[in-house]
């Protein structure tokens, strides 16, 4: 891996997205005389933060260099020119404009010191770091079994390859596996086909060896786990048709220490991905941790909202100041945000903790959160002291 990466912010793509929104589509909405419903998307800095050359194999600048600062100059300057377009065409004073983020970053790390990964010899893998299926190849390692690739045209992986975008299926029969691994950032999910508990304690005490896993999660139907929390905790067990995962593995995050640490988030991340270049989905705050901003006459002025906030919250939000009524389905609603509309009242916030049944190590999954109006907001999940930011409230047990 000695190509550093992007150098450049997304900005042609954008340009062409940024046109068509300002020249052609607020333009036809304007002579519609009718209300509308603009939805832009900023591929960046997302794009250019997961993909910069700016810190090849390095932990610092990391998603704080270059590339990354003039990739948020890149979206900066798209939302400019979609509000000077509504100032031009008189839209401005009766339009609301949101700008919601999806997630925080982390800059990706590849070390371990117990992973009998790491230590394998690779083509493509700096010598020592973890390659992309680290778990899965870990996990097979650990409790045996035949290792396909999936995006190889399931393939065996023999000695010295590892799977190819990190996802991997682990059995003796390949058609029945015991295990489905995907790769996930940061994060892994592991599949159970067969449904078996002894498979899934095998599974919990060989992850709970690694030093890059902070936390897991198992689905409710196995029970009781030590070490662990249940997928219910974090919303994850639903009525979905999808297959739910039996475990989900969170990543060890850290600081790389600079004065804001939730501005420079570590995390190792099971990604082709390069150590230094970006990645998310893990539970460290510097992930969940976001930015929302509102402005337009349904908002407050110089408003800054004490409550925890979702991506949840913007749609109900937006639908209630719409006047539209959205049919419930399922518990994960979001709130309405009354609190940043003219009138409305500061929620009561509550802040507390789950915390699993420790192991005889004293490995214990530990869920920080904060509710609002009947909402619960996750701030950050692992074992204490290996997720940037998890802070301990008193944490209230599980079951």
């Amino acid at each position: 891996m000695s190509k550093p990466g992007t150098t450049v912010a997304n900005v042609a793509q954008q340009s062409y997205f940024v046109d068509v929104a300002t020249k052609v589509v607020l333009p036809m909405f304007k002579a519609r005389h009718q209300p509308f419903v603009l939805v832009f998307w900023s591929r960046d800095p997302d794009g250019s933060q997961h993909n910069q050359g700016d810190s090849l194999g390095r932990l610092t600048p990391g998603i704080n260099g270059p590339t990354s600062l003039a990739a948020i100059k890149n979206a900066d300057h798209d939302l400019a020119q979609l509000r000077e377009t509504l100032d031009r065409l008189g839209l401005a004073a009766s339009t609301d404009i949101v700008v919601a983020a999806d997630h925080g970053f982390a800059t990706v790390a590849k070390a371990s010191k117990t992973s009998a990964a790491a230590q394998a010899h690779y083509a493509d893998v700096p010598e020592g770091r973890l390659p992309p299926g680290f778990l899965a190849l870990d996990l097979a390692h650990a409790l045996g079994g035949l290792l396909i690739d999936p995006g190889d045209g399931d393939a065996p992986i023999i000695a010295g390859q590892h799977p190819k975008s990190g996802s991997a299926i682990i059995g003796k029969n390949p058609a029945h596996p015991d295990f489905v691994v995907a790769a996930n950032g940061g994060s892994d999910l592991v599949y159970i086909p067969s449904g078996n508990r002894q498979l899934a304690e095998r599974a919990v005490a060989a992850l709970l060896k690694e030093d890059y896993v902070s936390g897991l999660f198992v689905n409710d139907r196995f029970g009781r786990i030590r070490g662990t929390l249940p997928l219910s905790a974090i919303g994850l067990r639903g009525d979905a048709l999808m297959p739910v995962p039996a475990i989900v593995v969170n990543f060890r995050s850290y600081s790389s220490g600079c004065a804001i640490p939730t501005n420079c988030t570590v995390e190792i991340a099971d990604t082709p991905l390069q150590q230094g270049q970006g990645m998310h989905g893990g539970f460290s705050r510097g992930e969940t941790l976001n930015f929302i901003a509102a402005i337009g006459p349904d908002f407050k002025t110089h408003f800054s909202d004490p409550a925890p906030v979702s991506n949840a919250d913007v749609g109900r939000t937006l639908a209630h100041v719409l006047g539209l009524k959205i049919e419930a389905k399922g518990k994960l609603q979001g709130r309405v945000l009354a609190e940043a509309l003219p009138g409305g009242a500061i929620p009561k916030i509550t802040s507390g903790a789950l915390r699993g049944p420790a192991t005889a190590h004293g490995l214990a999954t530990t869920l920080a959160y904060q509710e609002a109006r009947g909402m619960r907001y996750f701030d950050a999940a692992g074992f204490p002291g290996r997720t940037m930011g998890l802070d301990l409230p008193k944490a209230t047990a599980s079951r």
